[in-house]
């Protein structure tokens, strides 16, 4: 009788245990969609990149050949309506030029042979149909290299959002027509990420000096197309039970 009682006590403290193991749940049901917004725009402004360089045998001639042509440049971008913020100085550099290699001397002694300035400006011109006008006004001056040119909107911020406002709403109705397609109802999202992708327009532009020194014999033509942003979401929604 003493080995059944104890049997019947091991038995109640063990009921305890087995009730309290946890049940499997059910794990949730998720969709992953990505998907993409895109808007185009017109461009709205420019940014040229002019430069002048001048030469000459020593380091003082060569700064105030610079100097000179580049007061001209300033001057006439002040005449088409560009004055600072708008234009500003992003490099300068004096440095000495050397002896070149020639077929009948491949190996020349080192020596200096003159010294060259190059005196860089950023310009930002905020309407497109000046643009030509601009390069003809700095060329005509004395600039004589540009560098580049690109092409910008004024609040690329905006744009943006509404291409991701257009991203999100695509990632919820493929994920509705998936959730649909399997007899599922779509639930909300359990996560999202995004990224968002724009580029300014850019041109390279290498007109040397050779060209440059003579004015273009006509408005130089200037098509600035369009811009594109691109904006991708990645979103995570549950599905429930219709």
């Amino acid at each position: 009788m003493k080995f059944v009682l104890t049997s019947v006590l091991l038995a109640g403290l063990a009921a305890p245990a087995v009730a309290q193991q946890p049940q499997p749940q059910r794990p949730d049901r998720v969709i992953n969609v990505n998907a993409t917004g895109t808007v185009q725009r017109e461009p709205e402004k420019a940014v040229i990149t002019v430069a002048v360089e001048s030469s000459a045998p020593t380091a003082q001639a060569a700064a105030q050949a610079n100097a000179r042509k580049m007061d001209a440049v300033f001057a006439a971008l002040r005449r088409v309506g560009i004055v600072p913020p708008k234009v500003r100085t992003t490099a300068y550099e004096l440095h000495p030029e050397y002896a070149q290699p020639t077929r009948d001397n491949p190996n020349p002694t080192p020596r200096v042979v003159g010294y060259r300035a190059i005196n860089m400006v950023l310009v930002e011109v905020d309407t497109i149909s000046k643009v030509g006008t601009v390069i003809d006004a700095t060329v005509s001056s004395g600039a004589n290299r540009i560098h580049n040119l690109s092409f910008e909107l004024r609040d690329s911020e905006a744009a943006r959002l509404e291409a991701l406002k257009l991203a999100t709403a695509k990632a919820r109705n493929e994920a509705a027509v998936l959730a649909a397609a399997t007899g599922q109802r779509l639930g909300p999202p359990v996560s999202i990420s995004s990224s968002s992708y724009f580029e300014p327009r850019q041109y390279r532009m290498d007109m040397r000096a050779e060209v440059a020194m003579a004015p273009p014999p006509a408005p130089t033509p200037i098509e600035a197309g369009t811009l594109t942003i691109t904006a991708t979401v990645n979103i995570v929604y549950r599905m429930e039970d219709r």
